[in-house]
């Protein structure tokens, strides 16, 4: 350790030990994670502490002072946990007469310090981190730990208890020995490896150390056994702890362990079946599922068995949604959750669905019937059906052959007429039925299970009836049974709704349109050519800005199949590019500007070909776009504006040798690394194009505005953009004048690529371009006068232009000359790193304490004045 390390430690420490909690907290916050991140710094802090004594007088100042804020000594139980992580640490700390003072709980007791949570909460961390090998588990056991373990276990601070949770299953699963076989007898241990990292660390346990194991894991089970079952209500809490331990051990411990636990508590569980507390049956079916999830297991089957024919109706339709959700079952159970789940449909609708009742399913059904006659209750359970009815429909008909998938979707829009009041063919019960009528929440459910697979968010009912016809039109093979009253209504309610007084239900309306487009010809079945572009081109000059970019996007997908057939250009698309432009350059919102870029790339990419009716629109467009696109405040708007000329790009010099398309797989702020930036560069360095082809396509895309957006991108503010820009500048570079070709080559192979010019403004981002090609020029001029570097020098300025002026509003100058000289290479590396590459280190963050302390100190601080400390 550098001395410049070992007194930032001091420091830090000594402040900890001496300053204010007010300062102390966030102190703590910082110091703490430097441990803990990883296996590497746990291991680093046997030999900080070898290295750097001040921890072990720290340790020992602390302890022995009572009046030190509890924040500290938590603090230094955590610590003390994670220098014992090791056992050189903990010998070390065992022979200073550390770990048994500070971890003892009765000197904490008789301190009156125990009762703060702070010191219980540490004092378990820093016995979780100290576990990770056989002397911890020892001294934890000759301690006698596992007794005021057990008791946190129900403190009365969730924090506390949900701490000795965790420690409770480290210590039982981390210790846990290998067994020879799996779960089914066979060699399944890299199985249940994969599902903890506890079964990999594992150490090897000596016969000593194992037995001291088991006698942990005894202690723990009579404990789980005894106190699982609640006496009354008010040991519900304690109940609900034990569940969800035993759910996380079952769910990882190995055959060994898990058999232990389940031949001790299994007649307790059958008990807690039994005993009816609504409150517990989810968390009891979690222990039940984990049980079952690594094979089958009679003990739990009997459970299984008993929790699916529980008299509680609201309790068995949560049991049985578990289940399904969560657990492996065997047919026999999947089927009896499958008919649970359904019962509610088959008594609201009065569709048959569950086939010839028994006497036993006629007593559950008279028992769902009176469930179901409280309207909240009823609404709760069905919406629990609902949910789960994708799932029953792909099960069946294998495992109820009464019940085949559409006679559910029947039920499904059954209960769909329901709610909206019309109840004249269902044949339910009648007291059961009124209750979900007008129920929002159970048609948002409804209409959800109708488009599960298109996995749809909650959002408005009426958004999902929009979604859900739209999913069923995809589907829809013969459009011809539409009739034409339905069309004319539908057409009334788009029109309607489409100049609703809501934002979002315009908005519903619009993306609905667009979507409808999308359906492979679902949009003329339904409201014919005349009836969506009008009505999306008036909402194009919608107040609401995410309406105008819902229409605009839709209109992309409603012309895409004109464009794609090269159909002839009418009077209205013309109008409306006029408005996307008119958007474009003075829409205030960016989701608007956004949606207007990306219609012109879906347009320039569906287009037939090159001599289509609305190619000349579409290319005089796209430079009105390039030029205004690039230029926008919105990064985004900048980024699609470079994906449009990327799209030019590619469209010029695809199929000429050498050229590699850019590849922007990665999110626009990722970072990306020294490998991938370096393969991605050299990949490109291929055998350049003929010179007179290359001319030509470079002298097109520079016409365009392509060139001119590159530039623009470049010296952009914004990383996502500037980082597009640099590598499709590259690929340009690549392409028509490498690096790699010498002097000669050059001279011979691309005399008129060379001939090649541009325009750069003398403003904005022309002008940082011209300040970047002067300092390059200066730097490659030896010898030359340092003042020739200056503003008037005409030699050096704009990339070796002879007669350039600063002064003047615009210069020309040499494609590739700008291409060779910008140094792109280095600006990609630089682009790619993170944006904390400089200072983001463990010194620093060190430093950073101290200096805020001694402003935290400094005589001109009037008292009660705080610092706020930057904690990372």
């Amino acid at each position: 350790m550098t001395p410049a390390w070992r007194s930032c430690w001091t420091g830090s420490l000594r402040l900890v030990s001496t300053e204010p909690a007010s300062f102390l907290h966030p102190l703590l916050a910082a110091l703490l994670p430097l441990f803990d991140n990883d296996e590497d710094k746990v291991y680093s802090c046997g030999s900080l502490l070898e290295t750097c004594p001040c921890f072990l007088d720290f340790i020992s100042t602390v302890i022995n002072n009572t009046d030190s804020d509890p924040s500290v000594f938590s603090f230094t139980l955590r610590l003390s946990g994670l220098i014992a992580a090791t056992e050189d640490g903990f010998k070390m700390l065992q022979e200073g007469s550390v770990v048994d003072h500070i971890f003892s709980v009765q000197r904490w007791q008789e301190a009156g310090l125990w009762e703060d949570p702070c010191i219980r909460i540490g004092w378990i961390q820093g016995l979780k981190s100290m576990l990770q090998h056989p002397k911890a588990l020892s001294f934890f056991v000759q301690s006698d730990f596992i007794k005021p373990l057990l008791r946190l276990h129900t403190d009365t601070s969730l924090f506390v208890a949900s701490a000795a949770n965790q420690m409770l299953a480290h210590i039982l699963l981390f210790f846990q020995p290998v067994s020879p076989a799996g779960c089914n007898g066979v060699d399944e241990i890299d199985e249940c490896a994969e599902q903890t990292n506890t079964c990999i660390k594992a150490p090897a346990l000596t016969m000593e150390t194992s037995a001291k194991y088991t006698a942990v894991v005894m202690v723990t089970s009579e404990y789980l056994n005894e106190s699982v079952v609640p006496k009354d209500n008010t040991q519900l809490h304690q109940s609900l702890q034990i569940l969800k331990l035993l759910a996380l051990l079952l769910a990882q411990a190995r055959p060994p362990l898990r058999d232990t636990l389940l031949r001790t508590v299994a007649e307790s569980l059958e008990e807690l079946v039994t005993s009816g507390y609504s409150r517990l049956t989810l968390p009891l079916m979690d222990v039940i599922l984990a049980a079952n999830s690594c094979g089958p297991d009679e003990r739990v089957a009997r459970l299984l068995s008993s929790m699916l024919n529980i008299n509680k109706p609201a309790d068995l339709i949560h049991a049985a949604a578990a289940s399904l959700r969560r657990g492996s079952l065997d047919n026999v159970h999947t089927a009896q959750a499958v008919r649970i789940l359904l019962l509610p449909f088959d008594v609201i609708t009065g569709q048959s669905l569950l086939g010839t009742d028994t006497a036993a399913a006629d007593e559950r059904r008279f028992l769902m019937v009176e469930q179901l006659k409280n309207k909240t209750s009823c609404i709760s359970m069905i919406c629990i059906c609902l949910t789960n009815t994708p799932q029953i429909t792909l099960m069946l008909p294998d495992v109820v052959p009464t019940c085949p998938p559409v006679f559910v979707v029947l039920a499904v829009l059954s209960l769909l007429r329901i709610c909206s009041g019309d109840s004249s063919s269902s044949t339910g019960c009648r007291d059961v039925y009124r209750n979900i009528i007008g129920s929002g929440k159970v048609q948002k459910c409804a209409l959800e299970a109708l488009t599960a697979l298109s996995s749809i968010p909650g959002k408005p009912v009426m958004h999902k009836s929009y979604k859900a016809l739209v999913k069923w039109m995809s589907v829809c093979t013969d459009v011809s049974s539409v009739t034409d009253q339905l069309k004319q209504d539908l057409i009334r309610v788009v029109q309607k709704r489409v100049c609703d007084m809501r934002w979002e239900v315009r908005d519903s309306t619009v993306e609905f349109l667009g979507q409808l487009a999308g359906a492979h010809g679902a949009s003329e079945a339904l409201l014919g050519d005349c009836c969506t572009t009008p009505l999306l081109k008036a909402a194009l000059q919608d107040p609401e800005s995410y309406v105008r970019a819902s229409a605009t996007s839709a209109l992309a997908l409603t012309l895409a199949h004109s464009w794609q057939q090269g159909a002839a250009l009418t009077q209205e698309q013309t109008e409306i590019v006029s408005r996307l432009l008119e958007i474009l350059s003075e829409d205030t919102e960016g989701f608007a500007r956004r949606a207007v870029v990306q219609y012109f790339i879906a347009w320039f990419s569906s287009r037939s070909s090159h001599t289509s009716p609305s190619s000349s629109l579409l290319m005089t467009s796209v430079r009105s776009v390039l030029s205004l696109g690039s230029i926008d405040l919105d990064w985004e708007v900048k980024v699609h504006t470079l994906q449009l000329a990327e799209l030019l790009l590619d469209e010029a010099f695809t199929g000429h040798q050498g050229y590699r398309k850019s590849s922007d797989a990665l999110h626009p702020y990722a970072v990306m690394s020294d490998q991938a930036s370096t393969l991605h560069t050299h990949s490109l360095r291929q055998t350049h194009m003929e010179g007179s082809d290359s001319a030509a396509a470079l002298n097109n895309l520079v016409e365009q505005g392509v060139f001119s957006a590159f530039l623009s991108g470049l010296v952009d503010c914004d990383r996502p953009v500037a980082l597009k820009a640099c590598r499709l500048l590259i690929t340009l570079r690549e392409t028509v004048c490498p690096l790699s070709l010498g002097a000669l080559d050059a001279s011979a192979a691309m005399a008129t690529v060379t001939r090649v010019s541009c325009e750069l403004p003398g403003w904005g981002w022309g002008q940082e371009i011209r300040m970047i090609l002067r300092r390059k020029k200066c730097n490659q001029t030896k010898g030359a006068d340092i003042a020739a570097c200056t503003v008037d020098s005409g030699e050096c300025g704009e990339a070796g232009e002879e007669g350039a002026s600063e002064r003047s509003d615009s210069v020309c100058v040499s494609v590739c000359d700008v291409l060779r000289s910008l140094s792109l290479d280095e600006r990609l590396d630089v682009l790619t790193q993170s944006s904390d590459h400089v200072h983001n280190s463990l010194l620093s963050l060190l430093q950073d304490i101290l200096t805020s302390s001694a402003a935290h100190t400094h005589p001109d601080t009037q008292q009660g004045q705080e610092v706020i400390v930057d904690c990372y």
